[in-house]
């Protein structure tokens, strides 16, 4: 009888132990599903500009979103991986994460290229449309899920310029050996009127046109450019950007990190991403007319392309177009439903345009 007291105190004690380690597992279980509280993400553009500074804006609007929970450490390129590596290595798990211009995988994803830019393509309000509110997501995701990627698309930017040269641009000969950084759809093109191409990561293409290896360059917007210092080294400045009507900035994250998140968390990074994609549309284009006006003052010469320029170009446009959507279904499927996605805006653009009722009028 002695040993009873004994026995039942010790049997307490492994009644509460159990009951208090199914507790705590219970408490554990969620945490442990939703992912890491930081993302390391290797970046292709550096934060003092523009673009990279769009990373930055994320971080802030993903901070918020989650309530402090989770934090993108944003890392300046080559700083965890080459710039044109930042892909690979989140597919590889290398990284956890990256952020991108679309456009840059295309070599591995030919329809990222139509996601970072489209030559003579719809406006940024309608590629926004048709990714977040279309197919435009579906699609890109499907074609990065054998890399095990998740793709958020997190900043657009409206159609770029034409581009940095250090010589004037009157006819389409005048493309002719011409050594230009110029990346996507928009190289092609200009290799068909004998311009020779080369893909330069957004950090060198300074250096590049200082040396002398391009003689031209295109990267992006002015507001973006002046932060690059490009017309220390080029003298005339080129509009329109034919070549990207609109371009996609992403989040990627590698696929296995992504899946430990719960439902919600994820919903969180998306609703991050859509707040970033409404700050970059939103102030976008006063910024542009401010930096011109800033490369005008120091002297910078600021030129329209010549019609028959822009003529080769479409023609040239209307080849590479061909040959891409038959090389590749899905770069087909994705084109036939951003068109179809476009027309919808132009049927609705066409019956409110001022222009538009003036001629029905002047029929009448």
């Amino acid at each position: 009888m002695s040993n009873i007291p004994m026995r039942k105190p010790f049997t307490r004690t492994l009644i509460h132990g159990a009951v208090g380690m199914a507790l705590s597992a219970l408490a554990v279980t969620p945490a442990l599903a939703e992912g890491p509280k930081q993302l390391d993400v290797a970046s292709t553009f550096g934060t003092k500009n523009y673009l990279g500074q769009g990373a930055m804006k994320l971080a802030q609007e993903l901070e918020v979103a989650t309530g402090g929970e989770v934090k993108l450490r944003i890392h300046e390129p080559g700083d965890l991986v080459p710039p044109l590596e930042v892909f690979n290595s989140v597919s590889s798990g290398a990284v956890t994460a990256g952020w991108d211009w679309m456009g840059y995988w295309a070599g591995a994803i030919p329809l990222s290229a139509l996601y970072g830019g489209l030559p003579f393509g719809p406006s940024p309000e309608v590629f926004m449309s048709w990714v977040w509110d279309g197919e435009g997501l579906d699609l890109i995701q499907k074609a990065y899920d054998p890399y095990g990627v998740k793709v958020l698309p997190c900043m657009v930017s409206l159609q770029e310029t034409g581009g940095w040269y250090n010589q004037r641009i009157e006819s389409p000969e005048d493309f002719e050996g011409l050594s230009m950084r110029i990346a996507g759809f928009g190289a092609k093109v200009l290799s068909k009127l004998g311009a020779s191409t080369q893909l330069v990561p957004g950090n060198e293409i300074y250096l590049a046109l200082e040396r002398g290896r391009v003689k031209a360059a295109e990267f992006s917007t002015p507001r973006v450019d002046i932060d690059m210092g490009f017309e220390e080294v080029a003298e005339f400045y080129y509009f329109p950007g034919w070549h990207q009507g609109a371009n996609w900035n992403s989040l990627l994250i590698n696929k296995a990190t992504w899946d430990q998140y719960s439902d919600e968390r994820k919903a969180q990074f998306e609703t991050a991403c859509r707040a970033n994609v409404q700050w970059s549309m939103s102030q976008q284009i006063p910024s542009q007319v401010a930096a011109m006006e800033e490369f005008e003052a120091k002297g910078v010469k600021i030129l329209r392309f010549p019609d028959p320029v822009i003529d080769a170009l479409k023609a040239a446009w209307d080849e590479v177009r061909e040959e891409e959507l038959n090389n590749s279904p899905e770069l087909q499927e994705a084109y036939a439903s951003l068109m179809k996605h476009a027309a919808v805006y132009e049927k609705w653009n066409s019956l409110q345009s001022f222009e538009a009722t003036a001629e029905a009028e002047g029929d009448n």
